[in-house]
């Protein structure tokens, strides 16, 4: 059965390689949600609107969307609202990491 700790399980890898930590743990994964048992969204946003490595981050989070079992369709949406904002949606380890209280 899909739930969405096991998606979000598979997508705590993807980092960014640009600050080398996990988008879960920068706050970048908005929301995720199963349709049907079987199809999943996921919205997401980047640091910045102008991060080079956008279209790599988000295909690599639909890849890792598609190799949980029982998946058959997986949508990544870009979204800017709201912003992201590390003091408040980073984790506590993405924040020490930072440097940010």
């Amino acid at each position: 059965m899909l739930t969405r700790e096991l998606i979000m399980e598979k997508i705590a890898p993807v980092q960014d390689p640009e600050i080398g930590l996990g988008v879960i743990d920068l706050g970048l994964i908005y929301d995720v949600g199963i349709v049907d048992e079987s199809a999943v969204f996921v919205k997401m946003t980047l640091t910045t609107p102008y991060c080079p490595y956008g279209p790599t981050l988000l295909a690599q989070v639909k890849e890792a969307v598609e190799e949980v079992e029982g998946v058959t369709k997986a949508e990544v949406e870009l979204v800017w609202d709201p912003p992201w904002n590390p003091s408040e949606m980073a984790s506590d380890y993405a924040k020490d990491v930072l440097g940010i209280w």
